[in-house]
């Protein structure tokens, strides 16, 4: 039986060495525990400074009394008023100032769209616009243009003219007003007074809107006032002409008491129109 060799004396012996790969996966993990230590500890030295600012502008953006002077620069305070309780800000209402300017808009671009069809015809000048506290009136100028004398059967132009205006009024929710006018002269036969006359021509209107041009009869309706209601009071020629008309209207369907600001937002609406004019 054979013994081990011996070197010096010495019994040669092999040591069985055990993988040690494992010492950097430790190493590693003791590096990420120390550097989570050192944030951890820098996040617990809190900046005095810093956090008093903080909780000023808390304190100020949320409604608080004021606790200090407040860096404004950057953000913006939310009043505690327009703050909900999740936190979300609350939808501010409508002033009826706002209200009124929406309208202005509104019934500036359904002018426009009528002006541009009329225009396309070159019919342009037969027809006057007018915005008030009532809503858009077009004003079908001079009876002569729309009707033969004495008459209540559309002539001349307007066919055409209320083809023009009736596809932006049947794309509206408005509800309109056709008004027959007349001059202070006395009308002859068939018709006994102005009243008869001026309601007969407005109904003609009418019927050419909603017939001809799908306006929805819900909405529309026709009135005669005779010479009751002129907007010129002279006698000459060019007086009684612009009495003799048909005013198509478009209500506006704001309430009282944003109409009634109407008028003063159509005064800014007009300034700032003409400061956009380049001079010349």
């Amino acid at each position: 039986m054979s013994t081990p060799r011996k070197r010096g004396g010495l019994e040669e012996e092999h040591v069985e060495h055990v993988d040690e790969r494992w010492m950097a996966s430790y190493m590693d993990m003791v590096t990420v525990l120390m550097c989570m230590f050192i944030v951890l500890f820098a996040m617990s030295s809190v900046d005095a400074d810093k956090f008093e600012k903080l909780k000023n502008s808390l304190a100020t953006g949320f409604g608080a009394t004021e606790v200090g002077s407040v860096d404004t620069a950057e953000g913006v305070v939310v009043p505690a008023s327009k703050v909900g309780e999740e936190g979300e800000p609350i939808e501010v209402p409508l002033t009826d100032l706002d209200l009124a300017e929406a309208e202005v808009d509104e019934l500036e671009q359904l002018k426009e769209k009528i002006r541009l069809n009329l225009a396309a015809q070159g019919l342009e000048h037969t027809v006057d616009f007018k915005i008030d506290e009532r809503g858009l009136t077009i004003r079908l100028v001079g009876s002569e243009t729309f009707f033969a004398s004495n008459s209540t059967d559309l002539a001349g132009v307007a066919p055409a003219v209320l083809d023009a205006v009736s596809p932006v009024l049947s794309a509206t929710e408005y509800q309109i007003a056709v008004e027959g006018h007349a001059d202070s002269r006395a009308p002859g036969a068939p018709f006994p007074t102005n009243w008869e006359l001026s309601s007969g021509r407005a109904t003609q209107v009418l019927r050419r809107l909603v017939e001809n041009g799908h306006v929805g009869q819900e909405r529309i309706g026709a009135v005669g006032y005779g010479s009751a209601r002129p907007v010129a009071t002279g006698a000459s020629e060019a007086d009684m002409a612009a009495n003799r008309r048909v005013d198509i209207v478009v209500i506006s369907d704001q309430p009282e008491s944003v109409r009634a600001l109407i008028p003063s937002v159509l005064e800014n609406y007009v300034t700032a129109a003409s400061d956009t004019l380049p001079a010349g």
